[in-house]
């Protein structure tokens, strides 16, 4: 029977990539996005893909995952982007309760919507960061969501082993986005500085001066989809290029 995978955010740029990569694993791909607009360029030339519009952050989008998901449930990722946020001493509690609706319960509700779904080897996995373990200034509802994002992975990991399905989180560094380069102008435009000069302080945090790529990230996504990634299982695949001073 062909198994399927969901990937919450799939409208997005990263979320495009990893359907594509699941496309390219002969898996039917669910892919969810809060426009149906979004979706659409994804099932081009006949690709296997079910278009889900839902908004993650709404308990609404469980039966409508659920109701598209027709077979055994390879693998069901949230990659939807949570508020950026700003200094913690400015950011309002809604914008911090955003996030978390978006990565913590929205990553919640993804299991929900498959967990009658699931089968020996199915990966649950939710895209963090390591903000949540290095937090710094300019982003902190980041850090806050990708922290409890990790203790929700834990605990689903401990409720879900006995079903022989795993949880992971994937936590790149700063990825090179269109995200990343508004979270750069602006942090440039609050300091009065030049934006290559909060670039060069993003490369400088890795010791080998790198910015993590999309593809690094659909990489440490498809590395999952291994029988051998079971023993990761509760973990944290840290992508941050070095960057890391606090262990997840």
């Amino acid at each position: 029977m062909r198994e399927w995978a969901v990937v919450v955010g799939a409208g997005g740029v990263i979320g495009t990539k990893i359907v594509e990569m699941l496309l390219d694993h002969d898996l039917t791909v669910v892919a969810v996005g809060r426009t149906r607009a979004a979706l659409t360029p994804l099932a081009h030339d006949g690709a296997a893909v079910v278009e889900c519009p839902a908004d993650i952050s709404t308990d609404a989008s469980i039966d409508a995952i659920r109701s598209c998901v027709a077979g055994p449930l390879r693998m069901a990722v949230n990659a939807a982007a949570a508020p950026m946020g700003g200094p913690v001493l400015d950011v309002t509690p809604e914008v911090v309760s955003a996030a978390l609706e978006v990565k913590v319960n929205g990553t919640l509700r993804l299991v929900h919507a498959v967990e009658d779904r699931l089968v020996e080897d199915s990966r649950i996995v939710a895209l963090g960061g390591n903000l949540g373990y290095d937090p710094i200034p300019d982003a902190s509802t980041a850090g806050v969501g990708n922290a409890a994002l990790a203790n929700l992975i834990r605990q689903l990991s401990q409720a879900l082993g006995p079903r022989k399905a795993t949880c992971h989180v994937v936590a790149p560094g700063p990825v090179w986005t269109a995200r990343l380069q508004d979270l750069i102008g602006n942090a440039a435009h609050a300091r009065g500085v030049a934006e290559s000069v909060v670039i060069d302080e993003f490369r400088t945090r890795s010791p080998i001066g790198h910015l993590v790529t999309i593809d690094e990230v659909v990489w440490g996504v498809e590395l999952l989809l291994a029988p051998e990634a079971r023993s990761l299982a509760g973990g944290t695949l840290l992508l941050d290029a070095g960057q890391r001073t606090a262990t997840p």
